[in-house]
């Protein structure tokens, strides 16, 4: 019996493995998934005596050139979240179409809807919440779900989209009652906001509650979880079909990490494609036996330290899979004109990790790394996303 070279037996793993590679990107590419979009707007909260009405907006917009898309079904599905028992409260919700060309029905009823090409559609909201004189104290934040229905070339996809409406928000802390810490050489102010969420802007958030504290050569931070989910980077495990890469290869981390679940890296394999990540796992796990341990993380990608799986975050995201954020050089920059200070995106946790994810031209990272390991913005649902730093 002839034995192959091992020269060949190489080409062959090789070729086995670029084939495997293509397969993986070809199914990658024609995966179910819809085009359709949508967005909250022109949420308006106004309270009476005992009671809440929130109006709205949402708009379904249709990016894709041809492709027409039914829209079958959709409902709101809203939680209140607060301060106290939310036993004797009531919310009443209703979803009224505003179809350009179609009447909505008087009934109330969600009338199949195709989306065409580069078009969008509009519908009501209104949600009535009552229960009591003390509602203002009593509510903290609305979570509203819109679960709804995408038929098309595709298949069927149910999709389900939060909303975060803010039903409380704390006034900025005055700069005579500001709890500065010391550090090593520098001050830090952790400053508390309202529960952050899609319809906040996040420059306006810094402007709302750090304008009043800031000095020149300060450096003002934001968690980057905050920022991605005002920048709308979060989605429901139950809109994420785990493919069997997934299933596979996520029993190979660690069970805290976020990419241990079968949803959780499918959420990195749709960022950065199952090649990146089939390469990432293969190249590190050969380095970690010689000795190299991080380089997965290294290949894959920065957004595959960044998800955060369900419970990284504060309610409701605790039920969400959040990615890292998005443009985030891009933000500081633009935050840090606007303010007048230096602005930075920060990754940080109790166990003395700081990393400085994206920050503004100039920014002295080092005096970042000195304020934030202690982690004074903490890692529990303190509601403190920003952190400003002085130094000493």
């Amino acid at each position: 019996m002839t034995l192959l070279p091992i020269w060949t037996i190489g080409l062959l793993v090789l070729l086995i493995y670029v084939l495997l590679l293509l397969g993986l990107g070809t199914a990658h590419r024609i995966r179910p998934a819809s085009p359709l979009r949508l967005r909250a707007s022109d949420i308006v909260v106004n309270r009476s005596q005992g009671v809440l009405q929130i109006t709205g907006r949402l708009t379904i917009h249709n990016p894709h050139r041809r492709m027409e898309v039914f829209v079958p079904e959709i409902r709101l599905a809203p939680t209140l979240l607060g301060r106290g028992c939310l036993a004797g409260v009531t919310i009443v919700s209703r979803i009224t179409p505003e179809h350009a060309d179609a009447p909505a029905r008087t009934d109330g009823y969600w009338a199949a809807y195709i989306v065409k090409g580069h078009r969008s559609t509009t519908a009501r909201i209104d949600l009535t919440i009552s229960g009591g004189q003390d509602l203002a104290a009593l509510l903290d934040t609305l979570w509203l779900e819109v679960h709804w229905l995408n038929y098309g070339p595709f298949g069927r996809l149910w999709r389900r989209d939060g909303i975060l409406i803010s039903l409380h928000r704390p006034e900025p802390v005055a700069p005579a009652a500001a709890p500065w810490r010391n550090g090593e050489h520098c001050q830090m102010l952790a400053l508390g906001t309202h529960l952050l969420g899609v319809l906040d802007d996040p420059i306006a958030v810094l402007q709302t509650y750090a304008t009043p504290h800031l000095k020149p050569g300060d450096v003002l931070t934001i968690g980057e979880t905050p920022l991605a989910v005002m920048q709308g980077r979060y989605h429901h495990p139950d809109t994420v079909t785990p493919s069997p890469l997934a299933r596979l290869l996520c029993r190979a981390f660690h069970p805290t990490s976020s990419l241990a679940t079968a949803c959780g890296l499918q959420s990195l394999i749709d960022l950065v494609g199952p090649a990146r990540v089939l390469n990432a796992w293969v190249l590190g796990s050969l380095l970690k036996l010689l000795g190299q341990k991080g380089w997965f993380y290294r290949l894959a990608g920065d957004q595959a330290r960044l998800i955060d799986d369900v419970t990284g975050t504060t309610p409701p995201y605790d039920q969400t899979i959040v990615l890292g954020p998005e443009d985030a050089q891009h933000f500081c920059r633009d935050a840090a004109a606007v303010l007048g200070v230096d602005v930075a995106v920060v990754d940080v946790n109790d166990l003395g990790r700081v990393k400085v994810l994206a920050a503004s031209a100039g920014c002295d990272q080092a005096l970042l790394q000195r304020a934030l390991r202690p982690n004074p913005a903490g890692n529990a649902d303190e509601r403190t996303p920003l952190v400003l730093v002085r130094p000493a």
